[in-house]
C-alpha cells in the first residue's frame, strides 16, 4: 500500500533500503523505479522529488558505500599480518556491494561509471595508507602500491563474489564459519609476507624459511597461538 509520511527522512530512508534490494537483486539496467517505489510504499512522484531520477537514486546508493569505504581506510591496521584479516572480515559485510559491483562490471564494461569520481577517492587514499606504511616499515617497499590494492581486494572479495569456486577448491562453502576461520590464518600469514624481510632471509617451496624463523614470523607464531 502507498502511504505518505510526514518524516522527510524516514522516508528517504525508506526509499534507499527498497532501492538498494532492487539493485542488488537486478542491477542497475534492470531494476525499475515502479518496484522500488511500491516496496517503499511511496508513489513514483515522490520518490522522484527525494532523488531526481533512477541515476541519482543508484548514485545515493553507491555514496553511502564511499562513506563506509573511506572509514574502513581510516580504520585499517598498518601491519599486513592483520591487515587482511580486517578486509576479510568487512568484506563479509558487505555482500551487497560486491553484488553491485558484480552488476556494474556486466552492464559498463569499460564506459564510465556512475559516480566514479567520487568512488576513486576511497581507492586513492587506500594507496596512500599503503604508501604510508612502507615508510613506516610496515610494508615491502618494492610493493606497488595500486596493484597491492587490486591484490587486497581480489583476495578479500573473491570468496564471496565466486562462492561456487570456492566450494570446489575448498569442500567448503565461502559462508562457513570453519572457512572463514582457514582463510582469516591464511590471509594472516599471507600478510606477514608483505613486511619487509631482514638480507638474506629466503621462503622455501611451501613457505617454509630457512634455519631460524626471522622475528616477523616468530611473533605471527605467538600471536596465532593466543587467537
Amino acid at each position: 500500500m502507498v502511504t505518505s509520511s510526514r518524516d522527510p527522512e524516514r522516508t528517504r530512508q525508506r526509499i534507499l533500503r527498497a532501492a538498494r534490494r532492487e539493485f542488488v537483486a537486478k542491477g542497475f539496467a534492470g531494476a525499475r523505479v515502479d518496484a522500488i517505489a511500491r516496496a517503499a510504499s511511496v508513489n513514483k512522484r515522490m520518490l522522484y522529488h527525494y532523488f531526481g531520477d533512477k541515476e541519482a537514486l543508484f548514485r545515493a546508493i553507491l555514496r553511502e558505500g564511499i562513506a563506509t569505504n573511506l572509514d574502513l581506510v581510516a580504520a585499517a591496521p598498518a601491519d599486513p599480518a592483520d591487515l587482511l584479516p580486517f578486509l576479510a572480515a568487512r568484506v563479509l559485510q558487505r555482500v551487497d556491494g560486491i553484488r553491485l559491483l558484480q552488476w556494474e562490471a556486466l552492464g559498463h564494461g569499460e564506459g564510465k561509471l556512475i559516480a566514479e569520481d567520487e568512488r576513486r577517492k576511497a581507492w586513492v587514499e587506500g594507496s596512500e595508507r599503503l604508501r604510508d606504511a612502507q615508510r613506516a616499515g610496515h610494508v615491502h617497499p618494492d610493493l606497488d602500491a595500486e596493484y597491492l590494492v587490486l591484490a587486497l581486494m581480489a583476495l578479500t572479495m573473491f570468496p564471496l563474489a565466486f562462492p561456487q569456486l570456492v566450494r570446489m577448491v575448498t569442500g567448503t562453502r565461502a559462508d562457513d564459519p570453519e572457512f572463514q576461520r582457514r582463510q582469516a590464518r591464511f590471509l594472516r600469514r599471507l600478510g606477514a609476507c608483505l613486511r619487509p624481510q631482514p638480507p638474506g632471509t629466503a621462503v622455501r617451496a611451501g613457505g617454509r624459511r630457512g634455519a631460524g624463523a626471522p622475528p616477523a614470523e616468530a611473533r605471527l607464531q605467538t600471536k596465532e597461538k593466543h587467537q
